[in-house]
């Protein structure tokens, strides 16, 4: 197998800090917030004072004094000599990770004022308060120089000392570690090491895919396949609902600011975490399947941000479509296969059978053709147009889903993929054992 390119990787691992460790590094993230708002501040104040042209003046109100210089990155970058002589606490922070927090903030302040290849643009970058930044950047890693190194399970801080690293995985050989992230959850401090991958793969060529799947995801299922099989919603977040409002009722009745209130406070958080663990692991899993049993994978570009703001919007931000979506992209680059995304528009209309338009409401469940009587599940419908338009895209001609072009029509439904007890006598096709592991079920039998 060849090798095209590098990939770069994240892997989170749980710290085990002293509380004086622990109590530093919240020090850190709030004299960075402070830092970061006052660099915001400066920006914002050139930005007012020079956005007027300069042959008028506005008719509501005009700053006066002199005009400041432009300010980017290397002119408060240059300023930080100034600044720890003004606040000698600056001293005790990593002078690396005072130049990324600064870094963060050209970003955000680039992704505002420059649109990108489509013409979008970022929001306005906010202050922050208290508690939002929650993490730090160490750059360089194990080299001349870092101020993080990783020594077995011993993670060597500069300025904080050495933290114990729970290595639940190991880093593999080969990979190089980029840079060290520490971030504060509700559970306590992670770090997260970017490790760069030279084991990517080259793209399968287009001329040896064999196996292809076209995806429709959903709300009644979590997706439909365009072979008939599906895989069931787990809805972590409504499974969740009652004991989040529970805890959130407890806390509303607190005082505000008070120790009870802030264990509260944390119980709703990491309850909160818990959820999304849950669902970024069921992505993962969904992804890793779907690569193991085809070469090709498309799927519809919707705007997920527009269908949040339906009657929906719960039940969709609960699946997380645009995460599973993104994993599975990431997931299939590093596996040398193919995800491929299409226009959405007309694949629930549009009959898979003779392509001719079956209008339909939402509420409509089946497709139920009157021109060639196809006569299928809504989702397998779409889920086989999805299909058929990428592999029009990618001039492919193979057959991928027996049985749904004949001439005939046929009554066929969709299996779907059940929630199951792993101590069960039947065979789990991916991942590890777990309370949510599920199998698809098809003809009446369970399969890898």
């Amino acid at each position: 197998m060849q090798y095209s390119s590098n990939m770069l990787i994240t892997y989170q691992y749980k710290l085990s800090p002293t509380p004086e460790q622990a109590s530093t590094m919240e020090v850190w993230g709030e004299l960075l917030r402070r830092h970061y708002n006052y660099a915001l501040a400066q920006r914002l104040d050139w930005l007012r004072r020079t956005r007027c042209q300069i042959d008028r003046c506005s008719i509501v109100s005009e700053p006066i004094g002199d005009i400041p210089d432009k300010v980017d990155y290397y002119t408060q970058a240059s300023e930080l000599r100034q600044t720890k002589e003004l606040f000698p606490e600056y001293k005790n922070i990593y002078a690396d990770c005072q130049q990324q927090n600064l870094m963060r903030l050209d970003k955000a302040w680039k992704r505002w004022l420059i649109p990108d290849n489509k013409g979008k643009r970022g929001g306005r970058p906010r202050f922050k308060k208290r508690g939002d930044i929650c993490s730090f950047t160490f750059p360089r890693v194990n080299c001349q120089k870092a101020g993080a190194h990783l020594v077995g399970n011993i993670l060597k801080l500069s300025k904080i000392g050495e933290i114990e690293v729970i290595l639940h995985r190991p880093i593999p050989d080969g990979f190089t570690i980029k840079q060290a992230t520490l971030v504060r959850k509700a559970d306590g401090w992670y770090a997260s090491l970017s490790l760069e991958d030279g084991t990517v793969p080259d793209p399968l060529p287009v001329d040896e895919i064999k196996n292809a799947v076209g995806i429709d995801v959903g709300l009644e299922k979590f997706l439909a396949t365009s072979d008939g099989q599906a895989v069931e919603i787990p809805q972590f977040y409504r499974s969740s609902q009652q004991q989040l409002a529970r805890h959130q009722r407890q806390l509303a009745r607190m005082e505000r600011g008070c120790k009870n209130h802030q264990r509260q406070s944390n119980k709703v958080a990491r309850l909160h975490l818990h959820v999304a663990r849950q669902r970024k692991e069921f992505h993962y899993q969904v992804a890793h399947w779907l690569c193991d049993q085809y070469d090709l994978i498309a799927f519809e570009n919707l705007n997920i941000k527009r269908l949040a703001r339906t009657r929906l919007a719960k039940s969709i931000l609960d699946a997380a479509w645009g995460s599973f979506l993104n994993i599975l992209q990431a997931v299939a680059v590093k596996r040398g296969k193919w995800a491929i995304g299409d226009d959405p528009r007309g694949t629930s209309i549009e009959c898979s059978g003779c392509s001719e338009r079956v209008e339909k409401i939402l509420k409509d469940r089946v497709h139920n053709c009157p021109h060639c009587g196809l006569i299928i599940d809504r989702d397998w419908n779409s889920g086989i147009n999805i299909l058929n338009r990428a592999k029009r895209t990618l001039g492919l001609a193979f057959a991928g889903c027996g049985g749904y072009l004949g001439t005939s029509p046929m009554r066929q439904q969709i299996s779907i993929a059940k929630l199951g007890s792993p101590h069960h006598n039947r065979k789990i096709w991916w991942g590890r054992m777990s309370h949510y592991q599920f199998r698809l079920e098809s003809k009446g039998k369970f399969c890898n």
